[in-house]
């Protein structure tokens, strides 16, 4: 007979998004792969710097990342 497995992480999350001390969610925004030229250089420079999620994302984020928080 199997034992049930349990609550799994979401390894895909994992590795789009940072949880900080306080408990909220850092990621990188899109639009930094190609197509570099036709940007700003001050949109560019924005794009390197993580952004903090939303509350109503933050939510779903981490019912996908259980034993982060």
């Amino acid at each position: 007979m199997r034992r049930p497995k349990g609550v799994k992480t979401r390894k895909a999350v994992v590795k789009r998004f940072k949880i900080t001390a306080n408990g909220k969610v850092m990621f990188h925004g899109a639009g930094r792969r190609h197509l570099l030229v036709g940007k700003s250089p001050k949109r560019r420079r924005s794009l390197r710097k993580a952004s903090l999620l939303g509350p109503t994302d933050t939510y779903r984020i981490l019912q996908n990342l259980p034993f982060s928080h």
